[in-house]
């Protein structure tokens, strides 16, 4: 198996190196022969894996990183999913990084920072992550109008993972001007990404309660101006459905009197946290 994986991952580079001797390959050899060495264990030939190997070094030539890249060729690899059929997937994947590129340098050019190397790239992968759920170019720039007249602008982090929450609202049945005006308001009050993503995460949750009028998007979004996060904004609304359902109005909140009590007098119900995670799936 070993002079297999050796035979195969030269097989791969003198490929690569035919069709781009000259420009640097963008993919670490520790990924090329990680992949080499899962494609030799399913039994693929190593000129489907220089297919693949070179549609991720052609987008890192455009600037798309190539880890994510590497990891869904892997994973696909892992699952025993043939080369040919993992092909598309990775230049749509690589095709979504390019719009997340082309989307920050516009917001940046309204003034949304670009930060370190490492946010940016977290950046990438959060605003590409939405474009593959749906957001679209005009969304993103939705969001950026919301923020323009902010005195403080979003890192582009925070910004990214904004689209990304948007994306998950609009999967909950909010539409893109209501999804842009409560992530745009979060942004405002500096919501971190990983709240963003909780802030979608609780809306898409409590989609009927906002689809029937139990809970309104007015009342969500003044309760984002007061500076709530996810877990206080919809903890009313939680204890209101555990208790019947019918103290809670149309502001967001339930009657603090009819709150049940446990055995020892108490509160009896908290915050739902059994959600966990951080990226609204």
């Amino acid at each position: 198996m070993t002079r297999i994986i050796l035979i195969l991952t030269a097989a791969v580079t003198i490929g690569i190196m035919g069709h781009r001797s000259a420009s640097a390959e963008a993919l670490s050899l520790q990924d090329r022969e990680e992949i080499t060495r899962l494609s030799a264990s399913k039994g693929y030939s190593g000129s489907d894996i220089t297919a693949l190997i070179d549609e991720v070094n052609k987008a890192g030539e455009r600037g798309v990183p190539p880890e994510p890249l590497a990891n869904k060729i892997k994973e696909g690899l892992a699952k025993g999913v043939e080369p040919k059929r993992i092909e598309p997937v990775i230049r749509q994947m690589a095709g979504h990084f390019e719009n997340a590129q082309e989307s920050l340098k516009e917001a940046g050019a309204r003034g949304i920072a670009d930060l370190t190397t490492g946010n940016r790239q977290r950046a990438l992968e959060a605003l590409a992550e939405a474009f593959a759920r749906g957001t679209t170019t005009e969304d993103v720039r939705e969001i950026s109008r919301v923020v323009q007249e902010s005195k403080q602008k979003p890192p582009q982090e925070a910004f990214a993972s904004g689209a990304k929450s948007l994306a998950v609202m609009k999967e909950a049945g909010i539409s893109v001007k209501d999804g842009s005006a409560l992530v745009g308001e979060a942004l405002r009050q500096g919501f971190r990404a990983g709240e963003l993503v909780d802030l979608a995460r609780e809306i898409r949750k409590h989609g009927r309660d906002v689809q029937e009028g139990r809970v309104s998007l007015q009342s969500i979004r003044e309760s984002i101006s007061r500076g709530d996060r996810a877990d206080r904004i919809f903890r009313d609304s939680d204890r209101g459905s555990r208790g019947g359902g019918d103290r809670i109005d149309r502001g967001g909140g339930a009657d603090r009197g009819d709150r049940p009590r446990d055995e020892h007098g108490g509160r009896s119900d908290r915050p739902d946290r059994s959600h966990g995670g951080r990226d609204g799936r």
